[in-house]
C-alpha cells in the first residue's frame, strides 16, 4: 500500500481559514491520502468537495480535552455523520480513566461507537498523559466497546505519538484493529517507523512533505 493511504492529512487548529482547508482538500485530492481530518464545521464543506474521490472525511469528537458529556459526544457524532463524516476520532474521557472509573469510560466510548452506525470510530487515549498500565487499559476499553481503532493523541497536550507507545498500543489491541499515531511524523522516515511499530494510520499536517521526503516543523 501507497504510504499516502496510511495519512489521514490533518488542519484542527482553531483559527484555521477557508483557504487553509481548500488547499488541505486539494492536497488530499492530488496525494490521495486516506482522509483528511478536520473540525466539525467543516465537514458538510469537506464532503461537497471530496465527493466521487477516494479521499475520506474525517472529523473530531469530545476534541480536543475529551471532558464533554456521552449525550454531547453522540450529538456530535450524528451531526457530523449526517453532514458527511465517514470516519470519527474521539476523545476518551481521560480523568475517568486515571481515577479508575473504568465502566464509565467504556460507556462514553460505545456511546459514540454506537452512534457512529457503520462508520469508522478511532479512540483518542491522549497517550501523553497516560502511564504505561493507563495506556494499556484505555486500548483494552477501547476494543471492548468495539471501536475500531486507537489514536495516540489530540495534537493539543503536552506530546505527540511516540515509538514505545505505538508499539504498547499494538500490542495490547492485537492484528485487528487499527492504530493511528499521531503528532509524532514529520518525515518519511518517521512515518515508516511508525508503521514499522504497528501503525496503520498516520495522523499529520506534514503528509505532502512526508511523500516528498522532505522534514516538516510543527507541533502535528
Amino acid at each position: 500500500m501507497s504510504i499516502s493511504k496510511y495519512i489521514d492529512h490533518t488542519l484542527l487548529k482553531a483559527d484555521s481559514v477557508k483557504e487553509q482547508i481548500d488547499q488541505l482538500l486539494s492536497e488530499a485530492k492530488d496525494h490521495h491520502f486516506a482522509s483528511v481530518c478536520i473540525n466539525p464545521s467543516w465537514v458538510a464543506y469537506a464532503a461537497k468537495v471530496l465527493k466521487g474521490t477516494d479521499v475520506k472525511v474525517c472529523t473530531v469528537v469530545g476534541f480536543p480535552l475529551g471532558a464533554t458529556t456521552s449525550a454531547t459526544k453522540v450529538f456530535e457524532t450524528k451531526d457530523a455523520i449526517e453532514k458527511g463524516a465517514d470516519e470519527i476520532d474521539m476523545v476518551i474521557n481521560i480523568g475517568l480513566l486515571k481515577q479508575g472509573d473504568y465502566d464509565a469510560v467504556e460507556d462514553d466510548i460505545r456511546a459514540v461507537v454506537e452512534a457512529s452506525g457503520d462508520k469508522l470510530v478511532k479512540v483518542i487515549i491522549e497517550t501523553c498523559l497516560l502511564t504505561d498500565t493507563e495506556k494499556v487499559k484505555a486500548c483494552q476499553l477501547a476494543v471492548s466497546a468495539g471501536a475500531d481503532f486507537v489514536k495516540t493523541s489530540t495534537g493539543f497536550s503536552t506530546g505527540g505519538a511516540t515509538i514505545s507507545d505505538v508499539k504498547i498500543m499494538r500490542q495490547t489491541v492485537g492484528p485487528n484493529i487499527g492504530v493511528k499515531a499521531a503528532g509524532g511524523a514529520r518525515s518519511l522516515e518517521d512515518a515508516l517507523a511508525f508503521i514499522e511499530a504497528g501503525a496503520t494510520r498516520i495522523g499529520t499536517s506534514s503528509g505532502v512533505k512526508i511523500i516528498n521526503g522532505e522534514i516538516a516543523n510543527g507541533a502535528y
